[in-house]
């Protein structure tokens, strides 16, 4: 091997002898009173050596560090984002997307030509005029349009008479129930004050009937967990939130037949056929509870007015016990028949002694 040329002088000033060494640093910084020398900025460089013996060559102002490897060409900024396709070109300004079609449909270009009258019409015009065929299509469907819509109005009349309209009902019944609560509170009207001493005793005027529509009691089906408050009469406003009493008969626990009637409908006498021979109806009034037992459940026609005589089936008898009727269309939803429910008086309590065991949690 041969040995290492002498380093290369860099424009003279910065030439430095190899035989004088560097200045002694540590003593330098512990001794600030010496005197220091000027020092140039190589002399702390250790001199690097040259590679392999080489013709010699112009001075190279890098040789003190080492050769840098040619620059990669510089990254691209999107080359982190993946590849970005090209935009598509610019649709014409004329240009219309096809539409959807169904089954059966197809896309046919209308071109007006003239005619011999010097108007215009389409080529195609045989596609849009109206036919024999056409006409009865749209017939068809309007007329089927307006079945469906028909269809929907009873659908929405049927949920009203099933939830509405006893929504409606038990609304009016809360009222009824307040109405008879505050006048069984009240001193009792068909009780008159004696005569006074001195007086002559008059004859005392036979009591009024209720007027009608006016709550006078309550019924219970202990059989279908139902109960309702009875008003006063049977027409159409009477009986329209609840069963009402027919005037001409018995009042409850008279001796004759107390006879009521009630719509079919869900929020009144909906399940009566459900009550059978041998089961309980209760009617409360301001001082008694009357128990009745069903006797008899059966269909007659619109014209059987017997079923509400004082003996029930046999017009003009004298009545000799207490009876209860009810009364209600059949079959549901239509008229053309009666619902008749008969039953029997077979006890009675006053209100003092409480509720009767039959009626359980009903009513409240």
């Amino acid at each position: 091997m041969t040995a290492p040329p002498e380093s290369t002088p860099r424009r003279g000033r910065h030439r430095a002898s190899a035989e004088q060494p560097p200045p002694d640093l540590a003593g330098w910084a512990t001794d600030r009173s010496a005197p220091v020398s000027p020092a140039v900025d190589t002399t702390v460089l250790p001199v690097v050596p040259a590679g392999p013996a080489s013709p010699p060559t112009a001075p190279d102002e890098t040789a003190v560090i080492p050769a840098v490897s040619p620059a990669a060409p510089p990254p691209d900024e999107t080359t982190l984002l993946g590849i970005v396709p090209p935009a598509p070109p610019p649709e014409p300004a004329d240009h219309h997307p096809s539409p959807r079609l169904r089954p059966g449909e197809q896309v046919v270009p209308l071109r007006a030509v003239q005619t011999q009258t010097g108007g215009y019409r389409s080529i195609h015009s045989a596609l849009t005029r109206t036919t024999l065929g056409t006409a009865a299509r749209t017939t068809v469907r309007g007329f089927g349009e307006i079945l469906i819509t028909l269809g929907a109005i009873v659908l929405l009349l049927a949920a009203y008479e099933v939830w509405g309209k006893a929504a409606v009902v038990a609304g009016h019944q809360e009222q009824l129930d307040r109405q008879l609560e505050q006048e069984w509170a009240g001193p009792d009207p068909t009780v008159t004050p004696g005569p006074e001493a001195g007086d002559e005793p008059e004859a005392a005027p036979e009591p009024l009937g209720p007027p009608p529509g006016h709550a006078i009691a309550r019924l219970y089906l202990p059989s279908l967990g139902r109960h309702w408050v009875v008003v006063e009469g049977v027409g159409l406003d009477d009986i329209r939130w609840a069963p009402g009493h027919y005037p001409s008969s018995a009042m409850p626990g008279g001796i004759g037949n107390f006879a009521v009637a009630g719509h079919r409908n869900p929020a009144t006498f909906w399940d009566l056929d459900r009550v059978g021979t041998g089961e309980t109806v209760v009617v409360e009034t301001r001082d008694t509870w009357y128990v009745y037992q069903v006797t008899r459940n059966h269909i007659v026609t619109p014209d059987a007015v017997e079923v509400v005589a004082p003996v029930p089936g046999q017009p003009g008898a004298e009545p000799t016990e207490a009876m209860l009727t009810l009364t209600t269309c059949h079959p549901k939803w239509d008229n053309n028949q009666r619902l008749i429910v008969h039953a029997a008086l077979v006890d009675q309590q006053p209100q003092s002694a409480g509720r009767p065991a039959v009626l359980g949690g009903l009513g409240g």
